[in-house]
């Protein structure tokens, strides 16, 4: 037996279903778990609108002013490879009367304006929700961070 003033008082650590390694992953790690979970969670706040991610995408485009298929691809490009075509899109917000086509010109119907507030306001509380507990401060850094990574992976 050892002195008792020397005796370790954590027990040793035990692998078993609540182990949590967490902090042992690496930044590449979390990148992919949490854009998936984005992905995930948003797709379920925009399935109430019959819509994806792609589709929201696309009316806020429109709405500040991608008025054409071009401007519309555009606007899109960064998000080219993780959702449908931008003319898809275009063509299935036609189909739903959310936004309407002249002169080659893209506008957003009234239909389509109600929906952009309703939308609005489920992805404001759906933002507020996946930043719960996480200071201004600290989110700033982290996209500041994250910033500096892609310039330095660029």
């Amino acid at each position: 037996m050892g002195h008792p003033d020397l005796v370790d008082p954590a027990p040793a650590h035990v692998h078993g279903p609540n182990c949590d390694h967490s902090a042992d992953k690496p930044i590449g790690w979390w990148l992919r778990r949490v854009d998936g979970l984005i992905e995930s969670s948003m797709d379920r706040v925009l399935a109430d609108e019959g819509i994806g991610r792609r589709h929201w995408q696309a009316l806020n485009a429109i709405a500040g002013g991608a008025d054409t298929a071009a401007a519309l691809d555009a606007a899109l490009a960064p998000f080219a490879g993780s959702g449908p075509a931008a003319r898809l899109v275009l063509d299935q917000l036609l189909a739903r009367h959310w936004v309407q086509q002249a002169a080659g010109r893209i506008t957003v119907t009234p239909t389509g304006s109600a929906a952009r507030g309703r939308l609005v306001v489920a992805i404001r509380d759906y933002r507020a929700r996946i930043t719960e507990g996480v200071s201004e401060a600290d989110y700033r850094t982290t996209v500041e961070t994250l910033q500096r990574i892609a310039r330095n992976l660029t």
